[in-house]
């Protein structure tokens, strides 16, 4: 696929949806099972254009399970259901403010297992988007942070991010086949592992209020922020790196503020404007002094 960088503006803009519409229904499935049936419906989505590409690439899937496995756990089994976890009993604020640090995470893990190093301009680019994130989740006073309430919900939001920053780095190692075979197995694995999970809270967890809110939901779940997100963002990490690409999750709350002013009729006031220009800024700083003139090309 070609630029990759447009590729991570709608990975992380079906993201932003993910999180918006997750949370407003996470009174109405529990979070488990929207686990389970966003990802299954992902598999059933996938398989009609990737099932000859699996027979295609069978044997490298079967000699490559020892990645793809973990692949699989960490990407789509983990992270996922993590962040559902924690949206039952943390805000979307502690949410949005503890997942904005992914990118450190993957730049601290790529340094220690790839030897990735980031220049000082990476470095830079990455603390001024940090900073452009904080300031649209603090809606624009970054002091009001210092007094936000952490609870157990926030614990399955960092270990979410250090699953999904792993998954990143270990992308890496992603076998050569086909990107649709290799998301359609590691769909496949990720939802076969959360069966026995799901299979429990359905037993001894509250039902599933099936309305249309919650089907027309998991239909875009499954469609959107997994079959194409994570399609145009694995191909992106492929491409530019784990650091670069881990970098754009920041337009994740950039986004859902943008959602929510299209959407839901709040307010553009000014600390949307700055955190926005500083979150642009940093990702342009780090992608212009990464890459050369020839690189780019070879990219496009």
């Amino acid at each position: 696929m070609k630029y990759p960088y447009l590729l991570l503006v709608g990975a992380t803009l079906f993201w932003a949806g993910n999180v918006v519409l997750s949370k407003a229904i996470s009174t109405e499935i529990p979070p488990i099972s929207l686990a389970f049936w966003r990802w299954s419906t992902a598999f059933v989505v996938i398989a009609g254009f990737g099932w000859k590409k699996v027979i295609q690439d069978w044997d490298s899937i079967r000699s490559n399970l020892p990645i793809l496995l973990p692949l699989s756990l960490l990407g789509i089994t983990a992270f996922n259901t993590m962040i559902y976890l924690a949206l039952q009993t943390t805000t979307a604020l502690n949410s949005l403010l503890l997942q904005s640090f992914q990118p450190v995470v993957v730049a601290v893990l790529s340094y220690f297992f790839l030897k990735d190093r980031l220049g000082k301009w990476q470095v830079l680019g990455i603390v001024i988007s940090l900073l452009g994130t904080l300031v649209l989740v603090a809606k624009g006073d970054i002091s009001s942070l210092s007094g936000t309430d952490f609870n157990q919900g926030d614990l399955w939001i960092i270990a979410a991010v250090a699953c999904y920053a792993t998954y990143t780095v270990l992308l890496k190692f992603r076998p050569a086949m086909h990107p649709l075979s290799f998301l359609m197995v590691t769909f496949f694995l990720g939802t076969l592992m959360l069966l026995p999970f799901y299979l429990w809270e359905h037993t001894y967890a509250e039902p599933i209020v099936w309305n249309s809110a919650v089907w027309m939901t998991i239909a875009y779940l499954g469609i959107f922020p997994s079959f194409i997100s994570y399609l145009f963002f694995n191909e992106a990490v492929r491409k530019v790196g784990a650091n670069t690409a881990g970098l754009f999750t920041h337009l994740i709350p950039l986004f859902g503020s943008l959602m929510a002013i299209l959407f839901l009729g709040e307010t553009f006031y000014t600390f949307h404007a700055v955190g926005i220009s500083l979150t642009f800024s940093g990702i342009y700083l780090v992608i212009r002094n990464k890459i050369s003139p020839r690189k780019k090309k070879q990219l496009q």
